[in-house]
């Protein structure tokens, strides 16, 4: 099942509503849902998609997750409302805590996360792109 745009907008400022308020401080920019998909260019097409990214930059501090990227998992998955949920939910946990670390000035999500990437190139390097 495909969410529409709309219907994932709002499951996702239900979910934002769920967290604490001072989690938000300092993210002038919002949390941010955006139509795009972000497919990873290192690999084949579909095998890895950004969901969301942390940004601190001249714009200030500002979370954004691709509807596009949760909406072609959704169709290679067959998710179900519940997943799509569930997904939303795990990636804005996942760019606050970000938020949170770099308000504190620590990384250890970032060093995780390249961690994580790194074991994936390993694993998957026969879908790279060859010219990656």
């Amino acid at each position: 099942m495909v969410l529409t745009f709309d219907e994932a907008a709002e499951i996702l400022d239900e979910q934002a509503d769920r967290f604490p308020r001072p989690l938000f401080e300092g993210l002038n920019g919002g949390v941010n849902l955006l139509e795009e998909e972000r497919p990873d260019p290192e690999f084949k097409e579909g095998l890895l998609y950004t969901m969301g990214e942390y940004c601190c930059d001249s714009m200030g501090r500002y979370i954004n997750l691709y509807y596009g990227s949760f909406a072609a998992l959704a169709r290679q998955e067959d998710w179900s409302r519940e997943t799509w949920e569930k997904r939303l939910y795990s990636t804005l946990s996942h760019e606050l805590t970000h938020h949170m670390e770099g308000r504190a000035g620590t990384d250890a999500l970032d060093r995780r996360d390249a961690e994580e990437r790194e074991h994936f190139r390993k694993k998957y390097r026969r879908y790279r792109r060859e010219d990656s």
